[in-house]
């Protein structure tokens, strides 16, 4: 990704949730955000009631979201970089574009012209289904609001293409002049709690806090001086699904899980199983024994988030503090005094006498986090870049210039899903969430109110297809692909289109990563979670 990660904050939001409420208006992409970030959703909400924002949603489902919006495009999944060249195609053909923006604070204006060009309404209607005036109408919406915001998930970035549509949504932010200014920007909404915080502290296989790329011999020395050690590393480390496969091709022989369950949330689960159950030694560290923990050597109880200090960074870049509200039950420590305990059994002693003094560690190699202190994080947080005490923190990214100078234009070329329907599995899945469970459902199913509200899972499919294949509404039905099987309840709803089925990933007995794809992104390494084909069947009996 030359030049995103640096002029993006690293999968950051660029501005600020509260602005959702005021901005002119809001693009939505690749989110389900009323059941995915149901607080964020609240702003956005807010702001479209008041009259003062104007809302796009670009969805394959309709989402109780898409009822708020001005313009909703139901897109064919997997086609958003498409759709996204549509909409430039047509502010760069209607003159809609912020000229002096992309004179003085950008550079590769005319390989992107050359490359949207191609990209007509009637091209972009034929790839992803948008009627041409409905991605016209969008295009000249988000061209003409003073200030618009672009909010994205992970229905952007789990596809094998998914870096070359984060860029093309940073493109189309660029060409209006969004970015740098208040109710504008890049807004990637993260999907865990802490995964912004876990990726600042380094927990990437590529760099070392802040981003530092381990290739930097610049770098590796700062750190192994901090660290009092000769040598680290110079080759970047494996993401989860190469680790996998490293363990199921015998190549990687011992895995450290902490707080992830493999087993439910990565794809095509039965080659996850193989590779987790062929390592000579598998260590989870978690809160309670999930479907992960049950196949591990050895389990390490950690203590969950109100049994610790420490602190969490979210998706706007906050730093908040966190205070211990009751101690952790048995055995279980904080994490940090797990890792510490397992690094001075293997060598290296790693001596704090608090959370504090971890975090003080930190602010000391990582520039962003310099200027913070557990003082100045007591009274709500502070967003990063944050270099010195006297720093404020920041609210909005690359008001002046980006990290790299000026921004950089990438021109992109849509490719289609790894995999498409065909005669034999001719139906197109899609996964995602639902409000009332989280994730693996490692912690939300053992609520009893939320398993009262939606306790099992539920396979979405449009009337039209249920009435074809005779299935009435609770049937059981079985979803079939190349990978595995499921078999669960049909939901009859037009929420999704005709020839398309859905199905939230946070049910291990019937768990959609049985179905997905493990296609890579070639440069991020995300898999295509988020479309595959798949065969509908009634369920025997």
């Amino acid at each position: 990704m030359v030049g995103l990660a640096a002029a993006f904050g690293s999968g950051a939001m660029t501005n600020s949730i509260e602005e959702f409420e005021n901005t002119d208006l809001i693009l939505v992409t690749g989110s389900n955000t009323k059941e995915m970030h149901p607080v964020i959703s609240s702003y956005m909400k807010r702001g479209v009631k008041k009259g003062k924002t104007k809302l796009i949603v670009v969805d394959p489902r309709k989402t109780e979201l898409a009822e708020f919006a001005e313009v909703w495009l139901r897109q064919k999944p997997g086609t958003d970089v498409a759709w996204l060249n549509g909409m430039m195609n047509v502010i760069i053909a209607e003159g809609l574009y912020d000229k002096e923006y992309v004179a003085n604070r950008t550079e590769g204006f005319e390989e992107l012209k050359k490359a949207v060009a191609a990209y007509t309404p009637e091209r972009v209607e034929e790839i992803s289904g948008i009627p041409k005036d409905d991605l016209i109408a969008a295009a000249r919406l988000y061209a003409k609001a003073p200030a618009a915001s672009i909010a994205y998930a992970m229905g952007i970035t789990q596809h094998i293409n998914g870096t070359e549509a984060v860029k093309s949504v940073a493109n189309l932010a660029m060409l209006c002049g969004n970015i740098g200014i208040e109710g504008g920007g890049v807004n990637p909404l993260r999907g865990q709690n802490n995964v912004q915080g876990a990726c600042d502290m380094g927990a990437l296989p590529n760099v070392f806090p802040a981003y530092q790329t381990v290739t930097s011999p610049e770098i590796r020395e700062k750190f192994a001086k901090a660290w009092g050690v000769k040598d680290l590393p110079a080759k970047a480390g494996l993401t989860i699904v190469e680790a996998v496969n490293a363990a199921s091709e015998g190549k990687l022989k011992a895995l450290f899980v902490m707080g992830e369950n493999p087993m439910v949330s990565d794809p095509d689960l039965h080659h996850v199983k193989d590779g987790l159950t062929k390592l000579d030694f598998l260590v989870v560290q978690d809160i309670f024994l999930t479907e992960t923990a049950a196949l591990a050597d050895v389990v390490l109880p950690a203590a969950c988030f109100a049994e610790k200090e420490g602190t969490f960074s979210n998706t706007e870049r906050r730093v908040q503090l966190v205070r211990k509200a009751v101690d952790p039950p048995g055995d279980a420590l904080p994490d940090w005094q797990i890792i510490c305990g397992i690094s001075k059994r293997m060598g290296y002693p790693m001596d704090y006498p608090d959370a504090e003094a971890v975090f003080d560690e930190i602010t000391k190699v990582t520039p962003s986090y310099a200027g913070m202190d557990y003082h100045r994080l007591a009274n709500g947080g502070l967003q990063w870049p944050c270099p010195t005490k006297e720093h404020p923190g920041t609210k909005v990214l690359h008001k002046d210039k980006f990290v790299r100078g000026k921004g950089l234009f990438s021109a992109i070329e849509w490719i289609p899903p790894a995999e498409s329907p065909d005669a034999e599995y001719p139906f197109m899945l899609i996964t995602g969430r639902v409000l009332y469970q989280y994730h693996t459902g490692t912690m939300t199913r053992k609520s009893i109110g939320l398993n009262e509200r939606y306790p099992e899972c539920l396979i979405e499919i449009n009337s039209r297809d249920a009435a074809n294949m005779g299935i009435q509404d609770m049937d059981d039905i079985r979803l079939v692909t190349r990978r595995g099987s499921i078999t669960a309840k049909a939901k009859i709803a037009d929420v999704v289109e005709k020839g398309m089925v859905f199905v939230p990933f946070h049910f291990a007995e019937a768990a959609a990563n049985n179905l997905t794809i493990a296609a890579l992104d070639p440069l991020a390494k995300i898999p295509e979670y988020k479309v595959c084909a798949v065969r509908v069947e009634k369920a025997a009996g």
